[in-house]
């Protein structure tokens, strides 16, 4: 099979301007086009980053160009962060968006990427990105390779990719027989967020940390997802593979990757991913014991889930990453459903000193160890937390904190969703931010043993944080969520 994805010349395109795209969008009626996809190129265009463009959208609904139009602005306009779009700016992009039911197959899909082609001249590139449910993905590998639109393309994959190491395997060596590894791009929408990246900033580009970020000064590390939302719509597609599959091989994982890297030496795609691929080679396989599922009082009841569920709506662990760097370090991850607030934060906590001077009533050690907090919800914050002293006579301390909040730099407008910024990574060939075919196999290697043996289900209440048995989990620490100090306000 010939490679045309040109990989060698990212590095020296990535703030070069991009060459004219036909973006095939399948599943273009879903949820996610209408809540991200379709928002997102409407932003990307106004902000001046989406190139010359056609985008040809697909489905299995019978819908003409005018319809798909006219979804494509009542969905920006629902979902879009302006809530407004005008005619000037619909008159601009409106026109670039065509339909071509799934139904009338893979010649007629042909025909119009063809056409659009010819209109933008040249020999534009293309991306495929593929909003289907993973049981659809091979269908529509298999229409793209009937329909010949394998040359100068790229494709996007959504979650989960396989449920187990032998499904991921399965489906690579599919995706491999159509598409080389440099054309495939598994999209992450965590890694996307403007705070998660600000991670390597933050370790890579200044003096302070770096050399603090490990074994040595890091006590543990908490990577905490709790989400308030029910399953609502996606009851049979969370049957099919519970939290675990849904959020931490697809989202946590990569997220602690990004957290425990060694420097690359580059910042450039196949440095990064080669880093990340280290870690996941150095952690430990998880195991069962190391494990805390749950399941929402309720869940059962939902429509479409059997009484005896075995399906965990909650999931907590503990990772441990074998090399020099963190060995001894653990990792601890939670994330869940109809849990008590809805968060995304990476919390480190470093080690207390070895001996304090100061006396029983000075306040020190009463509140637990510094913390490094990144909240990588859309504001964007960061919190150090320090003892300091209290004003006043005598030797009194308080836990003190500096923040940052994104807003503070004046520029929180020039944020991309996540979905906008993996998008326009996709279309300048940069996998900086995407999973590689051997990263998500070794994450499945390492769940093996708890896919084969899963822990049992315990019970939670809706609006707490989780069960009980967490804190046996990461004892003798405590779980910084939820937090005793609030962020500071904007005011």
């Amino acid at each position: 099979m010939t490679d045309h994805s040109d990989p060698n010349d990212v590095s020296s395109t990535l703030m070069s301007p991009l060459k004219p795209h036909v973006i095939v969008l399948f599943g273009a009626s879903g949820d996610l086009a209408r809540r991200k996809l379709l928002p997102g190129l409407l932003h990307l265009s106004q902000a001046g980053l989406l190139p010359d463009c056609r985008i040809i959208g697909t489905s299995l609904d019978n819908l003409d160009d005018e319809q798909f139009r006219n979804f494509a602005r009542k969905a920006s306009e629902e979902f879009s962060s302006a809530h407004h779009v005008s005619d000037r700016v619909w008159e601009q992009f409106g026109p670039r968006l065509r339909f071509v039911p799934q139904d009338d197959g893979p010649a007629a899909l042909k025909l119009a990427v063809t056409a659009a082609e010819r209109e933008l001249g040249g020999e534009p590139r293309r991306l495929h990105y593929l909003s289907v449910p993973p049981n659809a993905a091979r269908a529509v590998v298999k229409t793209l390779g009937e329909a010949d639109l394998v040359d100068r393309s790229r494709i996007i994959m959504e979650k989960p990719f396989g449920t187990d190491l032998a499904s991921a395997r399965k489906l690579n060596a599919y995706l491999h027989e159509t598409f080389a590894e440099e054309q495939i791009f598994r999209i992450d929408h965590f890694l996307g967020k403007e705070a998660a990246q600000n991670i390597l900033a933050f370790r890579f580009a200044n003096g302070l940390f770096e050399p603090i970020w490990n074994r040595n000064h890091i006590q543990h590390v908490q990577i905490d997802v709790p989400e308030v939302l029910s399953l609502e719509q996606r009851v049979g597609f969370y049957e099919q593979t519970g939290a675990y599959r849904d959020m931490v091989v697809t989202h946590l994982f990569q997220v602690l990757a990004f957290m425990a890297m060694e420097p690359p030496t580059a910042l450039e795609p196949r440095a990064i991913s080669e880093e990340k691929n280290k870690v996941f080679r150095s952690m430990r396989m998880i195991e069962p014991s190391h494990v805390v599922r749950g399941q929402y009082l309720g869940y059962r009841d939902e429509p479409g889930v059997a009484a005896d569920s075995d399906t965990e709506t909650f999931i907590a662990l503990k990772a441990e990453i074998d090399n020099w760097r963190w060995a001894g370090v653990p990792f601890f991850l939670r994330t869940g459903k109809r849990m008590a607030e809805g968060a995304r934060i990476i919390s480190i906590a470093f080690h207390e000193p070895p001996k304090s001077m100061f006396p029983p009533n000075s306040g020190v050690g009463q509140h637990g160890p510094d913390h490094l907090t990144f909240d990588l919800a859309d504001a964007s914050k960061l919190s150090l937390s320090f003892y300091g002293k209290r004003p006043g006579p005598g030797m009194k301390l308080d836990k003190l904190s500096l923040q940052f909040a994104l807003h503070e730099t004046g520029r929180q407008t020039d944020v991309l969703e996540a979905y906008e910024r993996l998008i326009h990574d996709a279309m300048s060939g940069d996998h900086t931010l995407f999973t590689t075919s051997e990263g998500i196999e070794r994450l499945w290697e390492l769940s093996t043993s708890l896919i084969d043996s899963p822990s049992p289900v315990r019970s939670y209440a809706p609006g707490s944080w989780g069960p009980n048995a967490i804190h046996q989990l990461i004892a003798p620490h405590a779980w910084r969520l939820p937090f005793e100090r609030g962020w500071r306000s904007k005011e």
